[in-house]
This record gives structure tokens, C-alpha cells and sequence, in this order.
């Protein structure tokens, strides 16, 4: 009965940070931002991909992350992108900017559905951050769960698939062109 009860508070942990207001606001600018576009979008779908193929990887290589900081991370990842469009920020700052106000009001207490404490540890709040700002570039010295939310975002795009590949300027070493299991 336990490990039902926690991972349900899991996935209210998740939508919480969906429905906190700062999320809600920054993504309507990014679907506002993103309506016409072609290429690659940061909408919900790709998120929840993220998320899932990280799931999978952490249990499959055992690393034992714990679920809410995987799905935490993937849904904040790109949360900056319509910064980066409007004032020219890396969406990366951008979005650990503002994954780090969403994730200090759900571990405080201040959102209505969470009235615990430490929701988030300072800990995990910080590895979310770090593996945020470190998802674009990949660097030797990264952490476990750094390089986790890296690869699940390079894995979750379909470039094999896409009908604007031919136009996108991603550099052919970084487009996804094989389904890789």
C-alpha cells in the first residue's frame, strides 16, 4: 500500500508543477511562440517523451532515480524556450530560472495541493537544475543524472521521421536518424 500512496503523491508532484502558474504562463508563450513552427516544438508531447525514456533508462541501467526528479526535470527542460525566442536567452538558463522559482514554491509548501515540507530535498532541487542547464551540450564531466535527461532529449527526437530534416540546421552528428532502442 505504500508504494501506491508514493507514487501517486508523484505524479500530483508533477502536475502541480503543470499547473503552477509560472509553468502555465511560460508555456502558453511557448505554444504562442512555437504555432507556426516547422521544426522540432517543446510542447507537451516532447516533455512527456523526455520523461518516459529517462524512466526507462534509469531502470533499466539501475540508477535509481527517483521518479518525481526525472519527470520534474523533463517537464522544466524547455520551459525557457520562449525566452530564448523573445529576448534571445539559452532557453537552458532561461528554464532553470524558472524550474528553480516552480520547484522552491512546491517544496515550500506553497502550493495548495502540498502542505509537506520538502517536497523537493535542496539536494534534488539542485541535481533537476544542473541536469537542466547541462541539457544541450554534452560534456565528459557530467553527472548520472545530468547525462540521463541529455540523452532522453536526444532520443526523444525523431529526425528519421520528420518532414522538415532536409531544412533543419541541426548538424547531421546530432539529428536522431535511427530508432536506437
Amino acid at each position: 500500500m505504500e508504494d501506491r500512496r508514493v507514487k501517486e503523491q508523484d505524479i500530483n508532484i508533477v502536475e502541480a508543477i503543470r499547473r503552477h502558474p509560472l509553468f502555465q504562463q511560460y508555456y502558453k508563450r511557448l505554444e504562442q511562440a512555437e504555432k507556426d513552427r516547422r521544426f522540432c516544438c517543446h510542447q507537451m508531447n516532447h516533455l512527456l517523451d523526455v520523461a518516459r525514456i529517462a524512466y526507462i533508462q534509469n531502470l533499466e541501467e539501475g540508477l535509481r532515480f527517483p521518479k518525481k526528479m526525472i519527470y520534474a526535470a523533463a517537464i522544466l527542460h524547455d520551459i525557457g524556450k520562449a525566452r530564448q525566442y523573445e529576448e534571445g536567452i539559452p532557453h537552458e538558463i532561461a528554464s532553470a530560472e524558472i524550474a528553480e522559482e516552480i520547484l522552491k514554491d512546491i517544496s515550500l509548501g506553497k502550493h495548495k495541493e502540498f502542505s509537506d515540507k520538502n517536497i523537493f530535498s535542496e539536494e534534488e532541487q539542485q541535481e533537476i537544475l544542473g541536469a537542466i542547464r547541462s541539457h544541450r551540450i554534452y560534456r565528459e564531466d557530467m553527472n548520472s543524472f545530468e547525462k540521463l535527461l541529455y540523452i532522453s532529449d536526444k532520443k526523444s527526437r525523431q529526425c528519421f521521421a520528420c518532414s522538415a530534416e532536409q531544412e533543419c540546421n541541426w548538424s547531421l552528428d546530432k539529428k536522431n536518424m535511427e530508432i536506437d532502442l
